[in-house]
């Protein structure tokens, strides 16, 4: 990744339509429809976008589509990128660098991840308080890192805190179950064994997944402010473990989506 590469992507875009987005959202596995909600939307597929991974995952779209929503100007990521898909974490991130460099003041980030807390079921949403990172590296372990930010950056609190309060008051005037806690990020994609789900526990996580730390840390390392929610779309109850279905994990992805899109929306209302 150099400056040039980040000018050209943002050009590119730029020349499309993509002008000043106040807000930047990801778009986790089985949760592609806030997009449909967009208003005048543009779109860009990565693969037009120089320098642009490619999404590789049959369920994520791989397309980055700008527009009005509640009135502000966002640019939405529908298909993220993963390290189980074989790219570094300087390809993860790079698109939350590029849609910094368009402007974005505030980035939003969705995932679908399993529940190891056994008190919360799958189908509610999980409202990432804190992260573990398991996936053995990191975004800034690159040689001049320190010419795009701090090369040490702080994680005392990498979930803006105002962005949490408010979307824990409006679930809670929606009705709408928002539980909060730790969300470990591993590498996958391999599901974990019954003794992986004992440890997890055991070091304090409340939900695992394959992606968001990687997005989470340069949004700190850019000083931008991010707050995040986990579909939780299965129970990992290494006592009771029943055989994943892949397909099952998007349907109850679907069927909590809307519930998440009207938490985003309201929260774009209010920011």
């Amino acid at each position: 990744m150099t400056q040039k590469q980040l000018d050209e992507s943002t050009a590119y875009l730029q020349s499309k339509g993509f002008e000043a987005p106040e807000i930047g959202i990801v778009l986790g596995t089985g949760l592609g429809k806030l997009a449909n909600e967009i208003d005048d939307a543009i779109e860009a597929h990565y693969n037009h976008i120089p320098f642009f991974p490619l999404a590789t995952v049959e369920f994520h779209s791989g397309k980055l589509i700008y527009g009005t929503l509640q009135n502000k100007k966002v640019v939405v990521m529908q298909g993220r990128f993963h390290l189980y898909e074989g790219y570094d974490f300087l390809d993860i991130t790079y698109p939350i660098r590029v849609m910094h460099q368009l402007g974005i003041k505030k980035l939003f980030i969705s995932n679908a991840a399993g529940a190891i807390n056994l008190d919360y079921s799958k189908g509610e949403l999980m409202l990432i308080d804190d992260h573990i990172n398991l996936q053995g590296g990191s975004p800034l372990a690159f040689k001049g890192v320190s010419k795009y930010g701090d090369r040490f950056v702080d994680m005392a609190e990498p979930y803006d805190v105002d962005m949490k309060e408010k979307l824990q008051k409006i679930a809670k005037s929606e009705g709408i179950i928002l539980r909060s806690g730790v969300y470990a990020s591993v590498v996958g994609p391999q599901l974990e064994t019954k003794a992986e789900y004992r440890m997890l526990k055991i070091i304090g996580a409340d939900a695992v997944g394959m992606s968001t730390v990687p997005e989470v840390i340069v949004a700190n390392h850019l000083q931008l402010p991010v707050v995040a929610v986990s579909v939780l779309t299965d129970e990992c109850d290494p006592e009771n473990l029943a055989p994943v279905n892949v397909q099952e994990i998007i349907e109850v992805a679907g069927k909590a989506e809307p519930k998440m899109v009207k938490l985003f929306r309201r929260l774009i209302e209010e920011i």
